[in-house]
């Protein structure tokens, strides 16, 4: 979505700017009953049959983005509706967070192998030969699928001299790792929240903005504007992602513009997270456990609960970076509030369903940031700015990487104890993700740290992001370099106590 599915990105935006101006100019909530024909002022040339649907979906648009639940269309109902339960300046959110715009949904055909007319009827027709359960024959004018037969191995498609053969599925259900994207009785498609572990990837697959998210934006303006003392604390993934060359200073700036108290960079907090786990490896595996798994994806860490329960126990204790941030500047500043500013929907689900809901107050993304800096005209480029400020060692800042977190638990505990030779493995994607999981499961990653990330190339990935993910992963990578401290043991921020291994 971020490269190619412009104009979707472009409409979630625009809804995250228009609810925060709402928020921080005490415009009426009245006026968001008419956002729907703001966002989509006129009639377009060549788009007459859909103005009214993109207006009808900009407003479920507004709700979700107000924190609010979608509306039952088989009943009238404002698009104010309960609107009056979420004008406050504190969290309002409830599950699900994730879901699907019923009237959104195109009902994409579900997964599937066709012929195209690529198809030559050659002799060989190997698409036939192969096909297991003889679902494949030759027509008048091509191979022909018959769908009630095929078990979609994909063997004719591979077969095919002339790539005759495709294979498609919904975009959504595509890159559901866990299969929680299901059907109702009209082929749209819904969320089974029994098995969704809120990654999020659906929302930036659907072509129709059909699915959507919600967020704190209108919440968190509302606190802003109060003066309450809110601190944001940016994931590690934030570098690069409001302009190639926008420092952290000038983000930083940014905030305060905005009216945050400060930023802490949640490095700082992977720093923390790194210690605890290096030391919770050197003492459990193998003696207590067979091998350890990380605990920084919160979507990695539902997809065991769920899927792999038995192997729950092997999952760190540790805390996530998000949390010992937020828990760093509460035990200096107790009546702080904290905002969490990351990459995804899975922090959103982590910080109202976790033990960190009692440090985290807000949790939005990037692009829902940069939705608030669009509505109170501010560039974080353009900031003037002095001396950056350093927070996080260079392994911490590799958390938005995929594989960086274990590596950076591998870096400090075989520091600890130089006899030790840690195996580390890593899975980004969920399908990925439970490869690995069952591998483990079958006894074939004794001793091993296993990192599970649920997006492919890791945080720098996230639904939320908002730049191309090449460009962000040199950022971060040269972000790293200029680190003074090479490890959370050089931190000079972070308690000498959890440098201590002796104990």
């Amino acid at each position: 979505m971020k490269e190619s599915y412009v104009s979707v990105m472009s409409l979630r935006r625009r809804v995250f700017a228009e609810v925060a101006r709402m928020a921080f100019t005490d415009r009426p909530i009245e006026e968001l009953e008419t956002a729907g024909y703001r966002l989509f002022p006129g009639q377009p040339e060549n788009d007459r049959q859909d103005i009214f649907r993109q207006r009808a979906i900009a407003e479920e648009m507004i709700r979700l983005a107000m924190g609010m639940g979608l509306r039952d269309y088989g009943e009238y109902i404002p698009v104010t509706d309960g609107f009056d339960k979420v004008d406050v300046d504190t969290s309002i959110f409830e599950t699900p967070l994730v879901d699907v715009i019923k009237f959104a949904c195109e009902a994409c055909p579900t997964r599937a192998f066709v012929v195209t007319d690529n198809c030559r009827r050659c002799m060989a027709h190997p698409c036939t030969n192969v096909c297991p359960v003889n679902a494949v024959s030759i027509g008048k004018h091509g191979a022909i699928i018959d769908k009630e037969k095929c078990v979609r191995c994909g063997r004719c498609k591979n077969a095919c001299p002339y790539n005759a053969i495709v294979e498609y599925d919904r975009p959504c259900a595509s890159v559901c790792g866990v299969d929680a994207i299901e059907s109702d009785e009209l082929d749209r498609a819904i969320i089974n929240h029994d098995k969704c572990v809120g990654c999020g990837r659906c929302v930036t697959e659907c072509p129709w903005g059909a699915i959507g998210d919600k967020t704190m934006i209108y919440q968190l303006a509302k606190a802003l504007k109060s003066k309450k003392r809110i601190y944001a604390i940016p994931a590690p993934s934030y570098i690069g992602q409001f302009g190639e060359s926008t420092t952290p200073a000038q983000v930083r700036a940014a905030m305060k513009q905005l009216g945050f108290e400060d930023m802490v960079e949640v490095g700082l907090g992977a720093d923390y997270t790194t210690l605890h786990e290096a030391k919770e490896y050197l003492e459990r595996v193998p003696e207590k456990i067979p091998f350890m798994g990380t605990s920084c994806c919160h979507s990695w860490t539902l997809l065991i609960d769920y899927r792999f329960p038995e192997l729950k126990d092997y999952v760190s204790d540790s805390g996530s970076p998000m949390r010992y941030t937020a828990e760093h500047i509460k035990k200096d500043d107790p009546e702080a509030m904290v905002c969490f500013v990351g990459p995804c929907t899975s922090k959103k689900v982590e910080a109202v369903s976790g033990d960190v809901k009692e440090y985290v107050d807000f949790v939005i993304t990037f692009e829902e940031l940069m939705g608030m800096f669009v509505a109170m005209d501010i560039e974080p480029a353009e900031m003037e700015v002095t001396a950056e400020e350093e927070e996080s060692s260079s392994s911490a800042r590799g958390y938005a990487i995929a594989g960086g977190v274990a590596a950076a638990v591998k870096e400090v505990a075989e520091k600890i104890d130089p006899d030790r030779d840690i195996q580390i493995e890593g899975a980004n994607s969920l399908k990925e993700c439970i490869k690995m999981l069952q591998m483990a499961k079958a006894g074939r990653k004794e001793g091993h740290l296993l990192e599970g990330m649920a997006c492919e190339g890791g945080c720098i990935a996230g639904m939320g992001t908002i730049a191309a993910t090449n460009r962000v992963r040199k950022s971060v990578q040269s972000y790293m370099k200029e680190s003074e401290y090479k490890t959370p043991l050089e931190n000079k921020l972070v308690d000498d106590s959890l440098k201590d291994f002796s104990k």
